[in-house]
């Protein structure tokens, strides 16, 4: 008769699903890099003393975002370009396109402050809103790298809850600056 312990998976083999969906280490970086960066405009942006404008601040968060996506897509083509490795055949265009998870995680925080412009609320509910959102945001896209790496759940969790403590330092900096 076969050892129970034989059917038990180790906690640190990620399962065959996550095996299978396993997205690109580019794409779970520029998602992370995105919410920190969206989280870091939006709360720079929300300056106290200045005539809300929820609208222009969705639209520089949207084009900065654009334009980070499109600088490291292209500082990986020149990397490329430079590299000794002359055998790479990957295009300069498909290079940069890797970059729209950056631009897919702002999404949210462009919409929230598009709906302080359409007045379901205030814009510096708005930022708050979209902070909040963005921390919960990290913490998820943590875990998932974690797992996708195929850590177990309690270290999943806790490199999500590290993540998100990015979001958390970002949304206390601006209580204290604001």
């Amino acid at each position: 008769m076969p050892d129970r312990a034989d059917h038990v998976r180790p906690e640190s083999v990620a399962p065959r699903w996550i095996l299978r969906h396993r997205p690109a280490e580019q794409s779970l970086f520029s998602g992370i890099y995105g919410l920190v960066l969206a989280s870091a405009l939006v709360a720079a942006l929300d300056a106290t003393g200045e005539e809300a404008d929820p609208g222009g601040d969705a639209l520089w968060v949207l084009l900065t975002a654009l334009a980070s996506g499109a600088a490291h897509g292209y500082a990986h083509v020149i990397a490329q370009r430079a590299s000794a490795d002359s055998s790479a055949t990957t295009s300069g265009l498909r290079l940069v396109l890797a970059e729209w998870p950056l631009v897919a995680v702002v999404l949210p925080t462009v919409g929230i402050l598009l709906a302080a412009v359409a007045g379901w609320w205030a814009e510096a509910t708005a930022v708050d809103v979209a902070l909040l959102f963005n921390a919960v945001a990290l913490f998820g896209w943590g875990t998932w790298a974690a797992r996708t790496a195929g850590q177990g759940w309690p270290s999943s969790c806790r490199a999500g809850g590290l993540d998100m403590l990015i979001g958390l330092v970002i949304i206390g900096a601006n209580a204290l600056i604001h």
